[in-house]
């Protein structure tokens, strides 16, 4: 997962406008002008999220009540750590409600990810490393997770094609650290870019998962490729 995070102060008139834009290639100007009238912005700053991102999480679970108090989560991909907020708070693994059970969340991430509350985090781990699919197998109560989320996204080189291939070659990644981590009846969501190889990830993860649905949250810009799916009902490939 990767965003910036604006200051948090008035940025609305024309002079703060212009003293942000000054300097500015024509397409830092273009990003930072998105930037500045979206709403998910807005909003993140307003409730205090790391990331506009966290928006397509709330979405995804308001509907489909993925993340549980007492469950166990993984966050591939987690920096800055959007995700994982909203992680906590519905899995009360940070113990706000002593009334609930008390779920877990593990955010893994090759770039640091600033410390929170109720949540460890995996810094500078890659998420296909069996020594990090160890470490896993020890944080989480029982070795098993009820949930695997997946933000992540490789550097853009620029060229589309690419750049869709790594991301699905990432995404498959999680099948198997599925295998080792995820319980059975367990889902997965993770992001992808449409292209060529979307079907064949979609029929990789209908192979271990009972069901495989695409979601665009509507925090997901419109020009943007990204989608996610998402996989419910784990089981593992036969042997």
């Amino acid at each position: 997962m990767w965003c910036v995070s604006l200051q948090r102060r008035p940025l609305h008139t024309s002079w703060g406008l212009m003293k942000k834009l000054t300097g500015k290639s024509p397409a830092e100007q273009r990003w930072l002008q998105r930037q500045l009238k979206d709403p998910y912005v807005k909003a993140s700053h307003a409730q205090h999220f790391r990331c506009r991102s966290a928006f397509k999480l709330l979405e995804i679970d308001d509907k489909f009540r993925l993340l549980q108090p007492g469950c166990s989560v993984v966050d591939c991909g987690a920096a800055p750590g959007a995700w994982s907020q909203v992680a906590v708070q519905r899995v009360n693994s940070g113990g706000t409600d002593p009334a609930l059970p008390h779920g877990t969340v593990v955010g893994i991430d090759l770039l640091n990810i600033p410390l929170l509350d109720g949540a460890h985090f995996l810094s500078s781990h890659d998420v296909t490393d069996p020594v990090t699919h160890a470490k896993l197998l020890e944080l989480l109560p029982g070795g098993r997770a009820h949930v695997i989320l997946s933000d992540m996204a490789p550097n853009a080189s620029g060229f589309r094609e690419m750049d869709h291939e790594k991301l699905v070659t990432m995404c498959l990644s999680l099948i198997d650290m599925a295998e080792r981590v995820l319980q059975p009846g367990g889902s997965l969501v993770c992001k992808y870019w449409d292209g060529i190889l979307a079907h064949k990830l979609q029929e990789k993860l209908s192979s271990v998962f009972g069901k495989v649905q695409t979601l665009k949250p509507n925090a997901s810009r419109k020009e943007s490729a990204e989608r996610y799916f998402l996989a419910r009902m784990y089981r593992k490939a036969a042997e």
